[in-house]
């Protein structure tokens, strides 16, 4: 047995700047790349691309709406490569500006891949981080647009360095209760357009500083670095 490759995933990756990420880490890494998306036809057709181009990724289907589809994905990580040295949480979902589909439902759909989605997979794969490994969630400017305009309260509450994940968990499920009901700007949630994207960004940066401190509580040797980058 000769020795394991380093591999990098990284999810949402069948086009936009998952796709690009892919493409940079097969020029630049030293290991395996998977790219993931929630099409296999659509993500077999990024491969295909990529492989034009003379580059040689790997493709694995997922779905971060599905637990069962990220155990699988978690498996196959830890029986090909013993666990992961990069992970790009990238997947998430944006509606169209303008779209007719009521708050609460934007509110609902967008929070439970973009926050929800990438909270699973930081669940079930950042246990398989390897030491010196890296962790990159792709956050949105919009986040701190969502915070800025939050009642100083909700600001608090976000910006604590010790909130927990329970507790940022029930502020996003808030959220959504809070659009069903109509009450959003009378509890204090920011009054700006796309606010189920942005406040689920808010939630991924939030979260990756929770993930951040608790491998450096827990795993401090293992020197992981995990970010959230804020593209926009």
């Amino acid at each position: 047995m000769g020795s394991v490759p380093r591999v990098a995933l990284v999810t949402g990756a069948n086009k936009g700047i998952g796709l690009a990420i892919v493409q940079q880490l097969c020029r630049q890494f030293s290991g395996d790349v998977v790219l993931t998306a929630q099409d296999e036809a659509e993500g077999q057709a990024a491969v295909k691309q990529l492989q034009a181009e003379g580059l040689s990724p790997r493709f694995h289907w997922l779905d971060i709406d599905d637990l069962q589809s990220i155990r699988v994905l978690r498996e196959f990580l830890r029986k090909e490569y013993g666990g992961l040295d990069v992970l790009v949480n990238n997947a998430g979902i944006a509606l169209k500006h303008g779209d007719p589909t009521p708050l609460h439902i934007q509110a609902e759909v967008t929070m439970k891949t973009n926050f929800f989605g990438t909270r699973a997979v930081c669940t079930e794969l950042l246990p398989l981080m390897k030491p010196q490994g890296r962790v990159v969630n792709v956050s949105s400017i919009m986040s701190f647009a969502a915070l800025k305009t939050c009642s100083s309260e909700l600001q608090q509450k976000f910006m604590n360095e010790t909130i927990t994940e329970e507790e940022l968990v029930g502020l996003m499920n808030k959220f959504v209760e809070d659009t069903k009901k109509g009450v959003q700007q009378k509890e204090g949630w920011p009054d700006i357009k796309a606010v189920p994207y942005a406040v689920s960004k808010m939630g991924v940066t939030v979260l990756s500083r929770i993930h951040a401190r608790n491998l450096n509580e827990q795993r401090r040797g293992d020197k992981i670095l995990l970010n959230a980058c804020c593209p926009g």
